[in-house]
């Protein structure tokens, strides 16, 4: 009974580590948003990325293949010099 609660802690504590890794994937050490990697949920952080620009960020990105600088960001939609001025010390790629 006892290996059994041990394996059922293991298992928790995993699955609670790989819940997590995908938006500690997403920034970098110094909190910085990877464009490349970041979810929507993630992209909303940004100051003037709602839901919507979000979701546009990562289709376009599925359909186009990785960003290969921030400024490429001006590609989608909704996003121009403001909302990349405004987020330029979290970005990166």
């Amino acid at each position: 009974m006892l290996k059994f609660k041990r394996l059922i802690v293991l298992l928790t504590v995993i699955g609670f580590v790989l819940g997590f890794s995908g938006s500690v994937l997403a920034a970098d050490g110094n909190g910085k948003i990877n464009i490349n990697t970041a979810t929507a949920d993630e992209l909303t952080q940004l100051k003037g990325v709602g839901e919507k620009i979000a979701k546009s960020i990562v289709q376009y990105r599925e359909e186009h293949g990785l960003f290969k600088n921030v400024a490429d960001l001006e590609q989608i939609k909704g996003i121009g010099p403001k909302i990349l001025a405004n987020n330029a010390d979290r970005l990166t790629i």
